[in-house]
């Protein structure tokens, strides 16, 4: 805590010592900042802005230029615009004035240590994946939820075997990622994976591709010419969307899978084939049976051992970890100053049930990090689509269990924002008018503004 008023520090060491959480050093003069904060190293600290000599803008400076910046937190008695907009671009998680409530304080000191958490978090990720490099056969993929370092346990099982694996899930989940992993964890972890979609070719072009064929097979068949299978002989084949096979093709790869063989197009030679076949579908193949799509006896074939891949809206407390890791990776790609991402925007896209999954998010912050000009994405750099899908302020619904949901079942903060959002709507965006119905001041109304990411 750094505030050249002693009266406001011994209330601050009073306060944050009673909540029994946190160790806390004060400092009167901000001539010793730079030192205190090298000898303390503080993952948080509660700055004033007017003090003299060194100011809480020089000291935010200084705090912006450290590899390992503690979040800050702004507690000043200036009430202006413009220096909390100063704060704010150096990097101040927020900025609040004097007197300020103490549940408040409280409330933002935490949620700035879960940022903090957050951030060193992805840090580590990122340390560990520079340092085992493809060695980890889990390295690309980022997560933290349960249900996948639960399946990171199953499929170390299952790797160890020459089965069939089926992995299932939505588009964009990282079924590919499994099966690289499945094919890094197993005895043919030295021979190469080849990985095909074959929802790409046509059923014709398939046979040939898949098979190979010989010279003469076919209209444009000028030379023999080995099929994937020959080329995966030894090692691991993964084939993506098995799903849309035709049922021919489906008739020749059961046979494979049943007597380890095969024939050209164009050719009636069999061929001996060693492949550990790792397929993935979107599809319900159970459902596709049904239809007369997908034979029954190649999905028992493939379905020997099944890996299911939960969606992103299923995996907990993986969209942050997501989120951070690509707005880091992105930022350093695109050369952006983006650090993170609001907490605004984050809420918006909690509330999105991302159809795509981890593709789609990717690709989401990819471009919000090129359209972003603060050092956090904010929700006006998120696709308009994202915000109509999202729906914090929709009127009350039933959940699949028959529980109503409202804005009564809405955080405390998801209302102030939705509330602060109306105001400025009504004002036509004019902050004073609307700091005036909400009986804040401006300056607060601008804190609230950025925190919220509401600026557009």
């Amino acid at each position: 805590m750094i505030d050249d008023d002693e009266a406001v520090l011994r209330y601050l060491q009073i306060f944050f010592l009673q909540a029994g959480r946190f160790e806390v050093k004060s400092l009167a003069d901000s001539r010793r900042a730079v030192d205190t904060i090298r000898d303390f190293s503080p993952e948080l600290i509660v700055l004033d802005i007017d003090m003299p000599e060194v100011t809480g803008i020089d000291v935010l400076t200084h705090v912006a230029e450290l590899p390992n910046r503690p979040e800050v937190v702004v507690l000043s008695g200036v009430e202006d615009v413009k220096t909390a907009v100063r704060a704010m671009q150096l990097g101040a998680y927020d900025y609040l004035t004097k007197p300020v409530d103490a549940d408040k304080l409280l409330i933002t000191v935490d949620r700035a240590l879960e940022r903090r958490s957050l951030k060193s978090e992805v840090e580590q990720l990122r340390g560990r994946l520079n340092q085992e490099g493809g060695d980890s056969p889990f390295a690309r993929i980022v997560t933290r939820a349960p249900q996948m370092l639960e399946l990171f346990r199953r499929v170390e099982i299952i790797a160890g075997t020459d089965n069939s694996v089926l992995i299932w899930g939505e588009s964009g989940t990282g079924k590919e990622l499994i099966a690289h992993a499945i094919h890094n964890l197993s005895r043919r972890k030295n021979t190469q994976l080849i990985a095909i979609n074959a929802g790409v070719f046509a059923a014709e072009l398939f046979a040939a591709e898949f098979f190979g064929h010989t010279k003469g097979a076919f209209t444009g068949a000028v030379a023999a010419r080995d099929g994937i299978l020959e080329k995966a002989n030894g090692g691991t084949l993964f084939l993506d969307e098995i799903g849309e096979l035709s049922l021919p093709i489906q008739v020749k790869l059961l046979r494979v899978l049943q007597e380890g063989e095969y024939s050209q197009v164009g050719s009636t030679e069999n061929r001996r084939v060693d492949v550990r076949l790792v397929t993935a579908t979107n599809k319900d193949l159970r459902h596709e049976m049904e239809r007369g799509n997908f034979r029954t006896d190649l999905f028992f074939r493939l379905d020997v051992c099944s890996v299911y891949v939960p969606p992103l809206r299923d995996r907990q407390g993986d969209l942050p970890l997501l989120a951070q890791y690509f707005v880091d990776k992105y930022a350093r790609i695109h050369s952006r100053p983006v650090k993170g991402i609001s907490e605004g925007a984050l809420a918006v896209l909690a509330d999105y049930p991302f159809p795509g999954n981890v593709r789609e998010l990717e690709n989401l912050i990819n471009s919000a990090v090129l359209l972003e000009t603060s050092n956090e994405i904010q929700r006006g750099s998120l696709p308009q689509g994202i915000l109509d899908a999202a729906h914090t302020d929709r009127p009350a619904t039933a959940d699949p269990a028959g529980r109503e949901t409202g804005p009564w079942q809405q955080s405390l903060e998801e209302m102030a924002r939705a509330h602060i959002e109306r105001v400025l709507t009504h004002t036509e965006g004019n902050r004073s008018a609307a700091a005036r119905i909400l009986g804040i001041s401006r300056v607060t109304l601008a804190a609230k503004i950025k925190q919220y990411g509401l600026e557009t």
